[in-house]
């Protein structure tokens, strides 16, 4: 688990240090004559001591941390900012708690009903737990990469594109949305929790069917939605041509039989539903002939 640091403050260790530094100087400013060995031994040891001092100086900035170690086992992990100082023995590993961005790169997978289709997902996430991510995997980075194409391609096998082959389909990638987003920032943080990972959020950026059979698909949804508007057609017509034998009735404007009514009905069907527009032909005898 991760442990918190609350390393020392690096200014008192600086001027301490210049102090030794100085102090040393003035030790064999003092033995120029050669005759006092003391001074020059007081020197060395406060120079010795003053630069192993200013190794144990750092500076973290802010959303940044340092992951120590002694000699290979974990000390904590400092998330203060400024100028600090640690033990200079310990060995430190610097890590980013910043917000950062994987734009996926393009992939070709088979969804729920065997297409092949293109997807591509862009997902921000950070660091929440500092000793997994050091310690639980070998490299956090590759491991976001890889699992994040892994959970985009687990989620295209798992819904269809669309409904069209299935009807009975809740979520498909098309029309899913904020689902489908919430779908794949789930499986997300399920997969890169145990490296001390999260994800604040997940998107799909590119959703296309393959190129060898998108121009199949395209007619396909070109004639789905041409079908269901000739539906929407032929219902309205049936109505209209309903109201108007209904108001010729009611009205006593003319009295039709059944062949006349079904003649009348055909004519008006072809007029409603017909892409051209209707040439009318005049009729200058009966209505019977």
């Amino acid at each position: 688990m991760e442990k918190l640091m609350r390393p020392v403050s690096g200014f008192l260790v600086l001027i301490t240090s210049i102090a030794l530094v100085a102090g040393g100087i003035v030790c064999f400013a003092l033995n120029q004559g050669g005759d006092q060995p003391l001074l020059v031994v007081l020197g060395v040891i406060c120079l010795a001591v003053a630069f192993f001092l200013l190794k144990g100086l750092m500076i973290i900035n802010p959303n940044q941390a340092r992951v120590c170690t002694f000699f290979g086992r974990y000390v904590g992990t400092m998330k203060e900012n400024g100028l600090l100082w640690v033990n200079p023995l310990y060995s430190t590993t610097r890590i980013t708690l910043r917000s950062q961005n994987l734009n996926g790169q393009t992939l070709k997978v088979n969804d729920k009903m065997g297409n092949p289709v293109e997807i591509a997902a862009v997902i921000v996430w950070q660091v929440s737990d500092t000793y997994k991510a050091s310690f639980e995997v070998a490299d956090f980075q590759q491991y976001v990469n890889i699992q994040s194409e892994a959970a985009v391609r687990h989620l295209a096998t798992s819904c269809p594109y669309d409904n069209i082959e299935d009807e009975h389909a809740e979520i498909t990638l098309r029309e899913g949305g904020d689902k489908i987003n919430n779908l794949l920032e789930k499986e997300l943080n399920e997969r890169l929790a145990p490296a001390g990972l999260i994800v604040k959020e997940a998107r799909i950026s590119h959703l296309a069917y393959a190129q060898e059979i998108a121009g199949a698909m395209l007619q396909r949804q070109q004639a789905t939605a041409i079908v269901a508007a000739r539906i929407k057609i032929v219902e309205g017509a049936v109505g209209m041509v309903e109201l108007a034998l209904d108001q010729l009735s009611k009205r006593h404007i003319v009295e039709l039989d059944d062949e006349r009514k079904a003649a009348m009905v055909s004519n008006l069907m072809v007029v409603l539903c017909g892409e051209r527009g209707a040439q009318p032909v005049l009729n200058t005898g009966t209505l019977y002939q």
